[in-house]
């Protein structure tokens, strides 16, 4: 494994990430195993009891925390070639001890506000609050998606390659989705596609068939598939750097809908062909959100659509900027994210079309293809 950080993990981000929490006024940024960890320096560590932690104080250099056993993962990954100091501790050590008082010795006393990451296991929080009693322990998530909501090209051409690959899965779902199946061997045959299609991991496979479908996040069942069921497919993974794949589809299986399911799903399409086409710079996510609702609302189905329009996506499939009302936060270029409108029907039906954008200097940029018409299927 190469030691070079590569075009997608650069030696500033750590440096980028400590000049915002000085500017936020806090002393000291604390990133545990993660997609923060994975975005600031490369290494992707495995979540354990053990500590592994990139320490970024306000002053002085960052360093990592890691076990000695595994030390030399660092140097042979991306992480090694950042020129990070490696403080690596035994077994009998006390490394929230160790952190605290190198942090302490590099800021010229201790910090008084002391950020960590959104994911970071309770008991390494507790460690940090313990080993630094007398700093108040708040959330890292106003540093870290600050840098992390706006890609990089290299970024946005991960989440391309990815969105291409899952565009190609969907392509085939005609090879799987069938009259008589069962929703868990339908999930079972895209979730080998994915990896095939080049994914190194598998998300998450939803296939919601009739009145599953209005469940937006319902996976898969051993419910059997009926001939004229409507079949929401939302599926995802991720790349070898990391970066996620997403998209929804919503089929007809054996024959084609009635009247009433192609007229709302005509709504569902203009609301996301508005939703999307409302992404620019100085836009506000909650605007791009009620240009989708706005549509659905007006048309008469605006209580069947019950979740924000979107999230963005980089290293977690879920992230910074949320796509909803409440949110002010003006779009800028490099910001990713999914357009997802979706009608859902208790006890009938649902239907979501959902593909990921990237904010573009003069608009918008789509990184999914192929039919957002409801397909209908071959039995």
């Amino acid at each position: 494994m190469s030691s070079s950080p590569g075009p997608l993990v650069t030696a500033d981000r750590a440096q980028t990430a400590r000049a915002v929490a000085d500017e936020l006024g806090i002393d000291l940024l604390v990133v545990t195993p993660g997609s923060d960890l994975r975005y600031l320096c490369g290494y992707n560590a495995h979540a354990m009891e053990r500590l592994t932690a990139l320490a970024v104080p306000r002053r002085g250099e960052p360093f990592l925390v890691v076990p000695r056993l595994e030390a030399p993962m660092v140097g042979a990954g991306p992480a090694g070639g950042l020129g990070l100091e490696v403080l690596a501790w035994d077994e009998t050590d006390d490394p929230f001890a160790l952190l605290a008082a190198t942090a302490t010795a590099r800021l010229g006393g201790a910090p008084a506000r002391v950020a960590v990451g959104a994911r970071t296991w309770a008991e390494h929080a507790l460690g940090v609050q313990r080993a630094l009693s007398g700093a108040a322990l708040e959330l890292a998530g106003p540093v870290v998606d600050r840098l992390r909501m706006v890609k990089t090209a290299a970024e946005v051409t991960e989440l391309a390659a990815a969105g291409a690959a899952i565009d190609r899965v969907h392509a085939r779902m005609g090879e799987w989705l069938r009259v008589g199946r069962t929703e868990a061997e339908v999930g079972a045959d895209i979730a080998a596609a994915i990896l095939a299609e080049g994914h190194v991991g598998v998300d998450f496979t939803i296939v919601g068939s009739g009145p599953n479908g209005a469940s937006p996040h319902h996976e898969v069942s051993d419910r059997v598939i009926g001939a004229g069921e409507l079949v929401v497919v939302d599926i995802g993974g991720e790349t070898a750097t990391g970066y996620r794949s997403d998209c929804t589809r919503t089929y007809a299986v054996g024959a084609p809908p009635d009247g009433e399911v192609a007229e709302w799903y005509a709504v569902l399409q203009e609301a996301q062909r508005a939703a999307t086409a409302a992404v620019r710079p100085g836009v506000t996510a909650e605007q791009v959100d009620a240009a989708a609702r706005d549509v659905i609302a007006a048309a008469g189905w605006g209580e069947y659509f019950i979740h924000r329009t979107g999230h963005g996506i980089g290293l977690d499939t879920h992230e910074a900027p949320y796509i909803v009302t409440g949110n002010d936060l003006p779009l800028v270029p490099g910001m990713a994210f999914s357009v997802e409108p979706g009608i859902y029907l208790p006890g009938r039906c649902g239907a979501r079309i959902e593909d990921i954008v990237v904010c573009t200097p003069d608009g918008v940029a789509t990184l999914n293809e192929g039919p957002r018409d409801l397909v209908t299927l071959a039995g």
